[in-house]
């Protein structure tokens, strides 16, 4: 078949001319530079879906690793992190193969300057991915424990990229940042075994601190899931208003459910104890002054007792009787009955 070597019609300046030559021209080329590349784009293709699947077995063998140490968690998510890094590396040598001006190089500074904008524009979501990344690596809490933070406390379900899943106590679903975690003090309960509990207990001031004491470390000692090494403690511990603080310690299993199981138990044997021992357990105890005005002085600031300084001679007030009885005297004289029965 012999090619048309007719020359296309040139394009006048000033005029508008439809030419659909032209665009057939235009089209013609470009299918015959794809036919060109479609030996590159095929064997790019293979060579991405080699590096994809090594990538795959990459990250399982990470997971592996890490599960056999007890951190599966870590594995899981620097697994998918070498993989994307992989898959990233793979794509851009397949672009080299497909286009082979292309450098790498060139890819890279790209990806460097436009990297800067995407830093901006997702700086805490990469804040928290790093701070995810190093809570795990460091491992300062495991799956499973349970923490206090930013106010929220609760058990560890999960540990992601981006948050920290906490379980509370009462059910709830708490999702924190993992830049706010690991910006902030956090309390792990369950950090060792056992942990300590204590509790406050008045008495009053005239029973026998020694032999509260005892009753109650006794009772505490009985209790199931309370340590025996380290042993209960009960020490005075204030002066209060009302009554003799003595202050019982004990250790327990640190989870939460034996802390709270335990320290119900003791304040309802410590109670029933004391009570049979006749230990008083006093209530708060206030004393009010109301001024029953039976003085002469009352209402003078300058000479009244009773929520007012002492007068600085050192004379005390006479109560209000007294001085009704001497001007009654002064008045009537001795032989006034009422006098009379006032001196009775």
């Amino acid at each position: 078949m012999e090619q048309d070597t007719t020359p296309l019609a040139a394009d006048k300046t000033g005029e508008v001319d439809l030419n659909p030559a032209l665009a057939l021209e235009k089209l013609d080329s470009w299918l015959d530079g794809f036919v060109k590349l479609l030996p590159n784009l095929a064997i790019a293709l293979v060579f991405f879906l080699i590096i994809y699947v090594l990538s795959g077995l990459v990250k399982k063998a990470i997971l592996r690793t890490a599960t056999s140490r007890g951190r599966a968690n870590l594995g899981q998510v620097l697994g998918g992190f070498v993989r994307a890094m992989i898959v990233l590396m793979g794509g851009l040598i397949a672009a080299t193969i497909v286009v082979p001006t292309l450098k790498p190089g060139d890819l890279i500074a790209g990806l460097g300057v436009s990297s800067v904008a995407i830093g901006f524009a997702f700086k805490d979501i990469l804040q928290n991915w790093l701070a995810g990344m190093l809570i795990l690596i460091r491992q300062p809490f495991e799956i499973g424990d349970q923490i206090k933070v930013t106010g929220y406390e609760g058990t560890v379900q999960e540990i992601e990229t981006r948050a920290t899943i906490i379980k509370t106590y009462d059910g709830q679903r708490a999702v924190i940042p993992n830049s706010d975690i690991y910006t902030n003090a956090v309390l792990v309960k369950t950090g060792n075994e056992i942990r300590r509990s204590q509790y406050d207990i008045g008495i009053g001031y005239a029973d026998d601190i020694d032999e509260a004491c005892e009753i109650i470390a006794l009772e505490i000692g009985k209790i199931e899931g309370v340590e025996s090494d380290p042993a209960p403690e009960v020490y005075p511990w204030d002066l209060a208003a009302s009554w003799v603080t003595l202050r019982a310690r004990w250790w327990t299993n640190s989870k939460r459910g034996n802390v709270v199981k335990q320290r119900s138990q003791i304040i309802r044997a410590v109670k029933h104890a004391l009570d049979e021992a006749a230990i008083d357990m006093p209530y708060d105890t206030k004393v009010h002054l109301f001024h029953d005005q039976t003085e002469e002085t009352d209402g003078d600031r300058e000479g009244q007792r009773e929520g007012w300084p002492k007068p600085k001679d050192g004379k005390t007030p006479k109560s209000r009787f007294k001085a009704q009885k001497e001007q009654v005297m002064g008045k009537a004289g001795e032989s006034d009955p009422d006098v009379a029965e006032l001196q009775e």
